[in-house]
């Protein structure tokens, strides 16, 4: 586990994502952790500016970016403040001593330089000026002292590199390529990434390098994935198989605007997205879209989710298909932009005026963003309704390797448009409302199909016709068929891991980003000895036929939420059951040592 921290300008989210594409390429498993300010540029070498990106790679199965990180490249006081307390004691820190002056040690309130004191003692300390020895490797390309000083992250990279083996083709690659405009900038990089890694073959501070080799997958073609990026390309998979044009209508919005800047570069695949003046007028266009015959989707966070409802809500009414897909974030209001949070569940569920019930699904992890993409699609267009789809910070910014499907396994999507009158009365009109058995899905008629003139719209709809209606009992049979619809969608049994054999007595659920710490500490306790039972939630409505008897046949069922216990309000009210809610909302995910006291706590106490 490597953590590179340092200011917000000092490329540590490049270098990180460098650090990952090379392992991935190598073939390890492995997990990434982004963690960056949500100011747009917070004041240089203080705390609230620290950028930092943490990668777990590994030669086996892993499931979290790791709780400690086993090195430490810290560019300046600040960023070795900041993160310290996470190192374990016989960590490995490395510095760059340049930063470390008078000046920025009291932006961050060291009174004496850790550097020169005892204070670091537990830890394996490498202090590289790395300022200095970038620009005496730039020297002879005539960049100016500070052009140069831009390259130190190069040279970190090219440190780490060193010291863990790791090729350096591809970096070197992927720098001509991104300054391709610009041959000078290019070769200054790769030279201060040489540096690095000449720095590390020639100096004796390094007594031991790593090698860590490529991980046992299951067969196929992987690739490196973040959860935007694989969300993007299941919608895209979704409208192939569907063969209907993709609308993305949205507001740029952190930590969900890669979606949007993903999706604008495949227009080949018949997707077209638009960036809208705000967040309403976002989700409108999308679903007028999808009353104009495609598949609308809109892309935000938690605020932005707020300034969709109504249109959510018209969704409901008109009953078109719509897929609304929230990149949770800590709040509320603005709250923490850049941090992640699972807060959104409730709004989700209940946040739209009346009985405006709506289906959910949660992605587990970055890689898995591909499938629930297409899963919230398939709901969307089989049973012509709005879907939330509820992400979170953690998982679009993070990545893991991702095995690319066949495109032979994915499900077919396509529709069949209303083509004709459907009238049940003989009278040649095409009633909008009238439903398929089956899924109580109504028949979607694109505008402008000959004879096949309706009426859809926020008002109350007369049950088969559509006509406007104010009669008190269309409206309680128009609800209850709204209800029922989305209460009969077709949503696989929860399937609990439990190598114990049934010998486990309390169960770990779960929903969303929380899957690979609960996943780890599961591992964790059970190689302790101690049998523990794991079952996650992908659809949160409707829940899983089966998972009332699941609960109900674990002595103690144990919730881990990033918010205040929402999952488990709603299992007690729906089941009548008791969790143990464990809950965090420090904008962070959880660690897998934190859930495994957790578990063994309450393992033991079921025990006695």
């Amino acid at each position: 586990m490597i953590r590179f921290a340092g200011d917000s300008g000092d490329g540590m989210q490049l270098t990180g994502d460098r650090f990952t594409s090379e392992a991935a390429a190598f073939g390890n498993d492995l997990s990434t952790m982004p963690n960056f300010p949500a100011e747009i540029r917070a004041p240089q070498g203080t705390i609230p500016g620290v950028s930092s990106f943490q990668v777990h790679f590994a030669d086996y199965d892993i499931l979290t970016p790791g709780d400690r990180p086993d090195v430490l490249v810290a560019m300046n006081p600040a960023a070795l403040k900041a993160n310290l307390k996470d190192v374990p004691h016989g960590g490995t820190i490395i510095v760059n001593t340049d930063e470390f002056n008078k000046r920025n040690l009291v932006k961050v309130g060291y009174d004496v330089d850790p550097l020169t004191d005892d204070s670091l003692e537990s830890f394996q300390v490498h202090k590289i000026a790395m300022a200095t020895i970038t620009r005496a490797a730039l020297e002879e390309t005539g960049l100016s002292k500070k052009d140069a000083e831009r390259a130190k992250n190069m040279f970190a990279l090219g440190l780490l590199s060193w010291m863990y083996h790791r090729p350096t083709e591809g970096t070197e690659r992927f720098l001509r390529e991104k300054f391709a405009k610009k041959p000078d900038i290019a070769e200054a990089n790769i030279l201060a990434f040489r540096a690095g890694w000449n720095y590390g073959e020639t100096t004796e501070s390094f007594a031991t390098t790593f090698q860590v080799a490529p991980a046992k997958l299951n067969q196929g073609t992987y690739r490196q994935i973040t959860g935007n990026t694989a969300l993007a390309y299941g919608l895209i998979a979704a409208g192939q198989q569907s063969g209907l044009q993709i609308f993305l209508g949205t507001y740029p919005i952190t930590p969900a605007s890669d979606i949007l800047h993903e999706l604008s570069k495949h227009k080949n695949f018949n997707i077209l997205t638009f960036q809208a003046e705000d967040e309403i007028a976002g989700i409108g266009a999308a679903l007028g879209a999808s009353y104009g015959g495609a598949l609308g989707i809109t892309s935000t966070s938690g605020p932005g989710v707020a300034l969709k409802s109504e249109a959510v809500g018209l969704g409901v009414m008109t009953e078109l298909p719509l897929v609304v897909i929230d990149v949770q974030r800590g709040g509320p209001s603005t709250g923490l932009p850049t941090k992640t949070e699972q807060a959104d569940l409730l709004q989700a569920m209940f946040g739209r005026n009346g009985e405006s019930p709506v289906p959910i699904v949660a992605p587990l992890s970055p890689a898995d963003c591909f499938d629930a993409a297409v899963e919230a699609t398939r709901i969307a267009l089989k049973y012509r309704t709005p879907v939330m789809l509820l992400s979170d910070g953690a998982i679009a910014n993070g990545s893991e390797p991702w095995l690319v499907p066949n495109v032979e396994d994915l499900p077919d999507l396509r529709v069949e448009f209303a083509q004709e009158p459907n009238a049940t009365d003989g009278s040649g009109e095409f009633w909008p409302y009238l439903r398929d058995p089956e899924t109580l899905a109504r028949a979607w008629a694109v505008p402008g199909t000959p004879g096949l003139q309706h009426r859809i719209g926020g008002l109350e709809k007369a049950d088969k016709t559509g006509h406007i209606s104010y009669d008190p009992d269309n409206h309680e049979k128009m609800v209850r068929i709204r209800q029922a619809k989305i209460d009969g969608i077709d949503v696989p049994n929860v399937v609990v891991d439990d190598p114990s054999g049934g010998k486990a007595r309390v169960l770990a659920l779960g929903w969303g980003s929380s899957y690979g710490p609960i996943g780890a500490a599961c591992r964790r306790v059970r190689k302790n000895g101690l049998p523990i039972a794991q079952a996650h939630l992908r659809h949160l409505n409707p829940f899983p036929a089966n998972l009332g008897d699941v609960l109900r046949s674990y002595d103690t069922v144990v919730i881990p939420e990033m918010n205040l216990g929402q999952l488990a309000m709603l299992l007690r009210a729906k089941y009548l059951v008791d969790v143990h809610s464990h809950t965090k909302v420090a904008g962070m995910a959880f660690k897998a040592e934190e859930l495994q006291g957790v578990f063994t706590d309450i393992i033991t106490e079921a025990a006695k």
